[in-house]
């Protein structure tokens, strides 16, 4: 939540709406599923009938939580901007709080044998190091792109 109450400018239902989607986000998480952001969004979709927000809120949830899943947000979707943004957050840390996190990534991912690790991981690391921006909200750009290059192509390098 301290990075979501960086960003200023927002009403207070858009607030509201990613704090939600943040909570949730990563409500039903499994490596080895490839649906977590889906059920994720349907569970927040249902457990947010009970608390104050509209049936459009709870949609919008439902949907910036799907965003979350390949990390693309259309040009102008502030609200997926920001917390796509929030989401991939970690990759602009610095650099032994990133280098925690992908150990943390190999030990989810321990049912895959080392070779298709590597091979899957660099994929996922090149397609973030290959776009224009990793961040497509343009304060989080700002603040954590080239950190965040540093990470991938560090993390990408020992890959080899």
């Amino acid at each position: 939540m301290a990075l979501l109450d960086q960003v200023p400018d927002l009403t207070e239902t858009e607030h509201q709406i990613l704090t939600y989607a943040i909570w949730w986000h990563d409500a039903v998480y499994d490596a080895t599923a490839s649906d977590n952001e889906a059920k994720s969004a349907e569970m927040a979709k249902r457990d947010l009938r009970d608390f104050d927000i509209s049936l459009h809120g709870r949609d919008e949830v439902a949907r910036l939580i799907r965003l979350t899943a390949g990390h693309a947000v259309e040009e102008g979707d502030r609200l997926g901007e920001i917390l796509v943004s929030i989401d991939l957050s970690i990759l602009g840390a610095p650099d032994e709080r990133y280098d925690e996190y992908a150990k943390a990534v190999r030990e989810e991912y321990a049912h895959v044998p080392d070779d298709a690790w590597r091979t899957g991981r660099a994929k996922v690391l090149q397609r973030f190091l290959d776009a224009q921006v990793i961040f497509p909200d343009p304060a989080f750009a700002q603040w954590l792109e080239v950190q965040a290059r540093a990470n991938l192509s560090r993390e990408l390098a020992s890959l080899s």
